[in-house]
């Protein structure tokens, strides 16, 4: 059972280890690191969104609060009062 973790591991460890040492020596064009750039926005919205839609009874209370942190995030609100305000206008609409 420890040699089957083991390989496992070493499976899983190889493919996430190589590409640190080689990236850095790539030269990629612009348009492509301004691309990759937007991928943990939309990994982001794709961890994100589903919990707004489930973390309360009714959606819509969820898509409001979303809608509210966003509306703090573009006012350069920092990311812990950006949390704290969604919840405390999650609480208040659902009162």
């Amino acid at each position: 059972m420890i040699l089957l973790i083991a390989a496992l591991c070493a499976v899983t460890i190889i493919p996430r280890i190589i590409p640190a040492f080689i990236v850095d020596r790539l030269v990629l064009p612009a348009w492509c690191v301004t691309y990759l750039n937007y991928i943990p926005y939309a990994a982001l919205g794709v961890l994100i969104f589903p919990g707004i839609l489930t973390a309360v009874e009714h959606p819509v209370h969820g898509v409001l609060g979303g809608g509210f942190a966003v509306i703090l995030a573009l006012l350069r609100v920092p990311l812990f009062f950006i949390v704290l305000g969604s919840i405390i206008f999650i609480y208040i609409i659902m009162l």
